[in-house]
């Protein structure tokens, strides 16, 4: 089975690709035997799941990878117990490639707890096999009493995609290839990849949801966007102060473009939409405002996504060269400089194996030099955000720093809105988790 043109670019773009989502409980470290059969019991019939990347069998610019399912993955090949803790494995495990010859997933348990007397047990996985929306989805699927995921919906019941103007589809694709800058590293430490795992008040995020004042509340997307904009002016000033001049600052936000109809299928079904973050606003409800404008844009936006990746996919599936040469492109960070995601988990409470579920902590991938991704959650009353940053060493925890300050200004900023809104963007686009 050969691999979409996204797969591929993963496969191609020069990166670890590793990403991940850890599920948190309290008590002792989970029994890695009941795990193991837990895994076999809620995954062993998706195939997804037992899926090697094979490499090309001629040369590259001809052939893709392939697909090869040569027999259902054994859970002992994929469940192991870990001595890390949490932050130390995600920190290892985002910059290390998954071993070859195997579906590129494994599931740690840790064995050593966290300050809190907490346990985790953490999913990794290769991106071009499970997208952040996919690792949530197996995530759920694990948990006590959950019902296994339906067949699909026939073709009958979609719903049809409404036509998309040449005007759209060309003002779409100017964002996609406009160049911005990549983000500023810190004077201090050397280069290299840093890991922060944030935990934020839960009293000053919902404060924070409440605003602007007289407005509609804010959603996390629309925090995180606008935090992070903040947290980058504290560190470097605004940015006509930066090199390079007045050039603005993209961040990049995974939507879901998976519908209800396929709500659970595995792999990648996201795309992309860049953002102008307005790092020059003053008021951090100013930029918050202007986060929301443009998060509005979003359904609209994805429209003409829907319009313009089939062609792109299919001219890169049959050129498989073609992948490569646009996954790297879009993976250099005047590109692709940000990755920003924001997602809660609605299953309240879920239990594995009788234990309360804690939080979630998410892991975005790893990306070039001269970028930084970030990925809030909120689980139940906790609010995690996991910062990855290929800059200088610590630049990691200096923009986790930052966004919780920035937050702690915004929830400070005012009288609150009438309420905060659940969902997590405007007009129904979903983000696409980790």
């Amino acid at each position: 089975m050969r691999l979409t043109a996204i797969e591929e670019g993963h496969l191609r773009n020069g990166m670890p690709g590793t990403i991940g989502i850890a599920a948190v409980f309290p008590g002792e470290s989970f029994d890695p035997a009941r795990v193991r059969t837990r895994v076999q019991d809620s995954w062993g019939a998706l195939e997804r799941m037992s899926l090697v990347p094979v490499p090309p069998a001629g040369p590259s610019a001809v052939y893709g990878h392939r697909w090869s399912c040569p027999r259902p993955f054994d859970p002992a090949d994929h469940v192991a117990v870990t001595d890390q803790d949490v932050d130390a494995l995600l920190a290892d495990g985002v910059a290390r490639t998954l071993p070859a010859g195997l579906p590129p997933w494994k599931l740690l348990v840790t064995r050593h707890p966290t300050a809190a007397g907490e346990q985790a047990v953490v999913l990794l996985a290769h991106h071009a096999l499970l997208d952040g929306r996919s690792l949530e989805t197996l995530f759920r699927l694990l948990m006590d009493g959950a019902a296994p995921p339906g067949p699909p919906a026939p073709v009958e019941g979609t719903r049809q995609r409404p036509s998309v103007g040449l005007a759209t589809v060309g003002r779409e694709l100017r964002r996609i290839g406009v160049p911005g800058r990549p983000v500023p590293p810190s004077s201090g430490g050397g280069p290299g990849p840093s890991v922060a795992v944030v935990r934020i008040d839960p009293q000053v995020m919902r404060a924070a949801r409440r605003q602007p004042a007289g407005g509609r509340g804010a959603t996390l997307n629309e925090l995180l966007l606008s935090a992070y904009a903040g947290a980058l002016r504290a560190c470097h000033g605004p940015l006509r102060s930066w090199p390079k001049g007045p050039t603005p600052f993209y961040a990049t936000v995974p939507v879901d473009l998976r519908t209800r109809y396929d709500a659970q299928r595995l792999g990648n079904g996201v795309t992309a939409l860049r953002v102008a973050l307005p790092v020059d606003l003053d008021s951090p409800v100013a930029r918050l405002r202007a986060c929301q404008d443009q998060v509005a844009e979003f359904e609209h936006r994805c429209e003409a996504h829907r319009a313009i990746l089939p062609a792109l996919q299919g001219a890169a599936r049959t050129v498989p060269w073609l992948a490569g040469v646009m996954a790297r492109r879009l993976a250099r960070p005047e590109l692709t400089t940000s990755l920003c995601t924001a997602f809660k988990w609605r299953d309240n409470p879920s239990h594995l194996l009788g234990r309360p579920l804690a939080r979630v902590v998410p892991l975005p991938q790893l990306s070039p030099p001269g970028t930084a991704n970030l990925c809030l959650v909120h689980t139940a009353d906790a609010y995690t955000l996991t910062v990855v940053s290929h800059l200088r060493t610590g630049d990691a925890e200096l923009i986790g720093a930052g966004v919780v300050r920035e937050l702690e200004a915004v929830a400070e900023s005012g009288e609150p809105a009438a309420r905060a809104v659940e969902g997590q963007s405007s007009g129904g686009a979903r983000p696409a988790g980790v």
